[in-house]
């Protein structure tokens, strides 16, 4: 059974910083391209950076480049989001994605808000 497990979201104060974190059991994500999506009330989720089965950023959204990070630790078999100079815009709920040849659509975790306020 695949699951992705988000954590790291919260409240931040415009120019701060965090980390999401995406921990998969039932994928190996050394072998598949993970993706970070993001959505915001009546709206459709955006792909946010997209990370290659050989580690290597695949793609971001214009919005977050220069500011996000996609990365993994493999041993952890984690993907990870870390965001700087966090923006207002960036407020939403943040999904992990993983491909299957198997269930369409692919797999998704339960998401994590991220609030960004003064």
């Amino acid at each position: 059974q695949v699951r992705l497990v988000e954590s790291g979201g919260g409240l931040v104060q415009p120019g701060g910083s965090l980390t999401l974190s995406c921990a998969a059991s039932g994928v190996i994500v050394r072998l598949r391209t993970m993706t970070w999506y993001r959505q915001t009330p009546g709206n459709q989720r955006e792909l946010v950076a997209e990370l290659s089965a050989d580690g290597n950023p695949l793609n971001y959204a214009d919005s977050v480049k220069g500011r996000f990070t996609i990365s993994r630790d493999v041993a952890k078999n984690t993907v990870s989001l870390q965001m700087n100079n966090l923006k207002p815009e960036d407020a939403a709920v943040y999904y992990c994605h993983a491909p299957s040849l198997i269930t369409p659509g692919g797999y998704w975790g339960q998401g994590t808000q991220v609030t960004v306020s003064s």
